[in-house]
């Protein structure tokens, strides 16, 4: 929602206006350690209170992760436009690059995420995953870095990768260059 909310430069409230609910997490993008809200109808909440209570759920002492949502909301501009800043980079990287492998459709680059396709069916989603969280001797050497990149294999021919407030532009630079790496090994 806040991602959406300020890619589109608008308030959350005119995206959710027609929504019966709303649940909003404060980890990741808001940097939050834990912690989410639930809004709607107050007879829809007080049910969701009630089986919350039900199921053993509550926490005592919540004010130190409500005063972290709180800042997280408070800077929540400044935070995702960062994301989506590195998101983009990273995006513009892959084309600028030109790799057979891998290739992202910038317009559909909205926010804080990146579908990267895959093509050639070699190495699969799954496998170009697995090589980009693996390290190896030969990466240190060639590239000087030591790298362990998270994607997340989405389809047969897709992977995705998201930004969050943890993911630096140095990250994101680093993140492009083992991507390189890596298509080039399974390349040779």
């Amino acid at each position: 929602l806040m991602n959406a909310a300020v890619a589109q430069n608008v308030e959350p409230a005119r995206i959710t206006q027609h929504c019966d609910s709303v649940s909003l997490c404060f980890s990741k993008g808001l940097g939050a350690p834990a912690g989410a809200v639930l809004a709607g109808r107050r007879d829809f909440v007080a049910e969701a209170w009630r089986m919350r209570k039900l199921l053993g759920g509550g926490m005592r002492q919540a004010g130190v992760l409500a005063a972290a949502a709180l800042v997280g909301l408070e800077h929540v501009g400044v935070k995702l436009r960062r994301d989506h800043d590195n998101a983009w980079r990273f995006a513009e990287g892959i084309q600028e690059l030109n790799l057979p492998l891998c290739s992202v459709n910038l317009m559909a680059v909205e926010t804080n995420i990146v579908m990267v396709n895959i093509s050639g069916g070699c190495p699969s989603p799954a496998e170009l995953c697995e090589h980009l969280r693996a390290v190896s001797e030969e990466e240190l050497a060639k590239t000087g870095h030591a790298v362990s990149v998270l994607l997340f294999p989405w389809s047969a021919h897709t992977v995705r990768a998201v930004w969050h407030c943890d993911v630096s532009a140095r990250d994101t630079e680093l993140t492009k260059k083992k991507l390189e790496f890596v298509a080039r090994k399974c390349q040779e």
